[in-house]
């Protein structure tokens, strides 16, 4: 026998489908459908230079028509047949397995399953290794001592205990499991009734599927007995179906999937023709000595090198001008900074890493190191309380001397500046002096293409998009007690991390940029998001004052009606508890207090969240309504009083937001640190904290908030005639709403009827249910949806609007905004009703809250071009959703509420007016 060699199986199949649904479309220049196979051949490149094998084959399907469909021809029936776009691919897909190199195997009447069932048996009989690279539920039946298997996603294995909690017992009793259980989506019938918990809770109680049916008459349940019974045949053709062939005629055994080096020219040549140019790029081919590439031997080298051997230290002003050359010369370079700080504001540069597209001395990136401090990091500590400073590391030009090197293309606009997150690097820079000019950030290219199907960390989308695992920041920074400043890290790993950063941002750039005229996105990315983020850097490094006095008086206020709270508390309870502990609270209101409506959930620990206390204060209980207060106000004074406080900048006095353009997907702006968005504003305490919120001497805050906008937008994009009348009469919407769906003359209208009427129209845009409605108005369900129902009855337009809405999002996988904005739903087609249903509301709000989004931002870009043409002196400081504060000189006020009202109601052309509602005072809650 031979020595244990091992061999890896890739579900290729399986593969495609992963690949498929993790990018969004992409074409080459002919237009053929590509993402399929730029997704599939990044995971099996890396996966081939990531692994260890003797031997590797790429498994497929042939087609649907199997031994299974002779057996049952329901098999698999109601499964859809493959997407448009994805059939031209599954050819190209093969053809990129030869260009790697690999060897593939397919089988007439047999299932990819069946011949990775055959292949791995076979060589764990030989005493080989095997392991399944899928993370396809049906092959879990296979795992045993010698054969594993490995989620090629989540780059982790399936294990045993995976498989348990999965089905429940042992993998060799996985297709017992399944048998009975069945499967929806490859039509196996298995037995009504039973689910998987069930099934193997049998399996396990009596030992394989023929042991039970054998002794179903004597099961006690007599729906499951009776079930069993009578559908034993269907139990035992379904095991047939589930169960893996593992014999199958295979044409030849797994000792021919021998690993190959790929000839570079065929590579490069399939690459090239797919348009793959940052895999080029990666595999370095795209650069590589034709010669060389026809030998066959110098280029597989290449192909595996490691990375950072293209990187280089900057240490000299002559070479650090070569690269600044090139970069004029190529009109194009990536740049990323680094710093000792996450708040730009008060960063100070450590270094500065630049990647071009052609390399300079035989190098692709470079970094140029400017404050690292010499020694190890634990010397750089002062532990003997003198006052000695730690000194530069040697060999690195003064921060003088590069940026005066790297002015002229920074500040140059025939040089395009690639960042990833350009505004914390121009925030920096700006601190130095340098106003950068002509600008692409990979980030926004990332979000405006695709957002809503992942984040836009520069780390996920090295993984998703370029298939490289990149170096994380506390991998050489270090976490927890032992974290060192950048400053502190070794110049050559910080070489490798900093200059792989601009590499990177390099090659997300040459796989995002060509996508926007494609996929028609290049005015969302150009006049939308690129030019706002100048705005919002202006924003951040103004601020807004806060008075410290009056937000530590209402910390001090809190603290005592918190302690207050808390006493009465506990004096209803009738002894102390933890009221911030979920656990104790809800033993204390369901155990304790026998109060209804108590549910556990898995840790065995009752709900108390905000929806089940606001249930039971709601039905009149005092308990659960003074947590809620206390809840409030401990959230209040840590989020908020407390936090400010600290976050009061001492040089300016003021606080400094910073604002995320690629986190909401619908295109709205977040505000963190200190987030700014959600001080509550109906409450009094809410206000009291905008109290704080302050204009200098001389000057007062304005408020400008877009009237109901996201209504206005309804109105519009429906064509709800009555809607539109309503608002192009000034009307009181609302009002006009109740006597619709009421029957009531405006002129009798009570307030709670306008408040039912105020609450549906804006439900109706998060498409609220009359569940939702019903607890929100504290109503019988009945009612709810008889008013929703009567909405519809009397806007008619916009029930089409909202199955409209949802048809597209289900055949294109997004939905848009009127100006051209994706947002994607990849969850719109979820087979659990519940996250389906979920996905589909916010399919039908998204178009309205990311048109809002675009029109304040459009408003916000033409701003200060506005105020400086009209002389004004006025700052936009904040954006709080459809709301823009200003800070104004007392006697411009007049001059600028009418330039701001103007700028922001010409925002977009709609066929129902935009109203901007103007307010100023001394503060922030006074400007409403």
């Amino acid at each position: 026998m031979e020595s244990r060699k091992h061999l890896i199986l890739i579900d290729g199949s399986g593969y495609i489908f992963r690949a498929y649904h993790a990018l969004p479309p992409m074409s080459r220049p002919d237009g053929t459908p590509v993402n399929a196979v730029y997704g599939f051949t990044s995971m099996l490149l890396k996966l081939v230079d990531d692994s260890e094998a003797d031997w590797l084959g790429v498994i497929f399907d042939t087609a649907r028509k199997t031994f299974r469909t002779e057996i049952f021809p329901q098999y698999k029936a109601n499964r859809p047949p493959p997407p448009d776009d994805l059939i031209p691919q599954f050819s190209l897909i093969r053809e990129a397995v030869s260009a790697i190199g690999l060897p593939q195997a397919e089988l007439e009447g047999f299932e990819a399953d069946d011949l990775i069932a055959t292949y791995s048996k076979k060589a764990a009989a030989d005493g080989h290794r095997v392991t399944i690279v899928s993370s396809d539920k049906d092959l879990m039946q296979l795992i045993d001592d010698n054969i594993s298997m490995m989620d090629p996603m989540k780059n982790t294995p399936i294990s045993y205990a995976e498989v348990q909690r999965r089905f429940g017992v042992h993998p060799n009793r996985v297709v017992d499991v399944q048998a009975l259980a069945g499967d929806s989506t490859d039509n196996v019938p298995g037995v009504p009734g039973i689910g998987v918990k069930t099934a193997a809770e049998l399996i396990e109680a009596y030992g394989d599927l023929d042991a039970l049916l054998d002794q179903a008459k004597d099961i006690k349940q007599p729906k499951r007995r009776q079930n069993l019974i009578e559908f034993a045949e269907q139990a035992r053709v379904s095991r047939e179906l589930v169960r893996l062939e593992q014999n199958a005629p295979v044409n030849f055994g797994y000792q021919t999937f021998k690993i190959q080096k790929p000839d570079p020219r065929i590579l490069e040549e399939f690459l090239r023709k797919q348009g793959f140019q940052s895999i080029l790029s990666r595999l370095s081919l795209e650069s590589a000595d034709p010669q060389q590439l026809s030998s066959g031997e110098a280029a597989p080298e290449r192909v595996n090198q490691e990375l950072s051997s293209g990187y280089v230290l900057v240490q000299e002003i002559g070479t650090l001008h070569q690269w600044v050359e090139a970069a004029k010369s190529e009109g194009v370079v990536a740049v990323d900074t680094e710093t000792d700080s996450l708040d730009s504001l008060s960063a100070n540069l450590v270094g500065i890493s630049l990647a071009l597209e052609k390399p300079v001395n035989g190098f692709r990136a470079c970094y140029i190191p400017l404050a690292h401090i010499s020694g190890p990091a634990q010397q750089t500590l002062d532990l003997g309380g003198t006052d000695s400073e730690p000194s530069l590391a040697p060999n690195q030009l003064s921060i003088e001397q590069a940026l005066g090197a790297l002015n002229p293309i920074l500040e140059d606009p025939g040089v395009l500046k690639i960042f990833h997150n350009a505004k914390y690097d121009a925030e920096v820079l700006a601190r130095y002096g340098i106003a950068l000019r002509s600008v692409d950030d990979t980030m926004l290219l990332s979000y405006v293409l695709d957002s809503g199907l992942h984040n836009h960390g520069m780390d996920e989308l090295a993984r998703v998009l370029l298939g490289r695992s990149t170096i994380k920041y506390s991998d050489v920074t270090g976490s927890g007690r032992n974290k060192i400043t950048f400053s502190q890290v070794d110049l050559q790993q910080a070489r490798d991390y900093a200059a792989e950063d601009a590499d990177v941002t390099l090659a997300l750039h040459k796989f995002f940029k060509p996508r926007l005229a494609l996929e028609k996105m290049t005015k969302v990315y150009e006049r939308l998001e690129r030019p706002l983020f100048s705005v919002l850097q202006n924003m951040e490094s103004e601020g807004v004052l806060v008075d410290s006095k009056k937000l530590i008086e209402l910390s001090n206020d809190f603290e005592r009606r918190i302690r207050d709270l808390g006493e009465r508390i506990h004096q209803t309870v009738g002894r102390e508890f933890n009221i911030a502990s979920p656990k104790q609270l809800g033993e204390v209101l369901f155990d304790e207090m026998s109060l209804p409506g108590g549910k556990k959930g898995k840790t065995g620990a009752y709900g108390t969240g905000a929806e089940i206390l606001e249930g039971l204060a709601a039905q009149g209980h005092e308990l659960p309504a003074r947590v809620l207060d206390w809840r409030q106000l401990s959230k209040l004074k840590s989020t908020y009083t407390d936090a400010l406080i600290n976050q009061i900048n001492p040089e300016t006095g003021r606080v400094h937001t910073s604002y995320s353009q690629a986190v909401a997907s619908t295109g709205r702006l977040s505000s963190n640190d200190p987030n700014l968005q959600n001080i509550p504003i109906r409450t009094e305490d809410g206000r009291k904290i905008r109290e704080a919120f302050i204009a200098r001497t001389g000057y007062v805050l304005m408020s400008a908030d877009y009237s109901q906008i996201e209504l206005r937008l309804l109105a519009h994009v429906a064509g709800i005639t009555a809607l539109k009348n309503a608002f192009l009469k000034g009307e009181d919407i609302h009002a006009a709403t109740a006597s619709e769906v009421f029957g009531i003359a405006i002129k009798d209208l009570d307030p709670a009827t306008r408040n039912r009427a105020k609450a549906i129209n804006f439900g109706i845009i998060y498409g609220i249910s009359p569940f939702g409605l019903a607890r929100q108005l504290s109503i019988p369900q009945a009612d709810a949806k008889s008013y929703i129902d009567e909405y519809f009855k009397r806007y008619p337009g916009v029930k089409d609007y909202m199955e409209a809405t949802k048809t597209f999002a289900r055949e294109h996988g997004y939905v848009t905004t009127i100006f051209g904005r994706r947002v994607h739903m990849p969850g719109i087609l979820d087979k659990n009703p519940i996250r389906r249903n979920f996905h589909e509301r916010a399919a039908i709000n998204a178009p309205l809250q990311g048109a809002a989004a675009d029109i304040i931002k459009r408003a916000m870009i033409r701003m200060p071009d506005a105020l400086s043409a009209a002389k004004l002196n006025a700052k936009m400081l904040l954006q709080v959703h459809d709301e823009l504060i200003f800070e104004v000189p007392e006697n411009e006020l007049e001059k600028t509420a009418d330039c701001v009202r103007k700028t922001m109601e010409s925002g977009a052309a709609l066929s129902i007016p935009l109203v901007c509602d103007v307010g100023w005072g001394r503060s922030w809650a006074e400007a409403h």
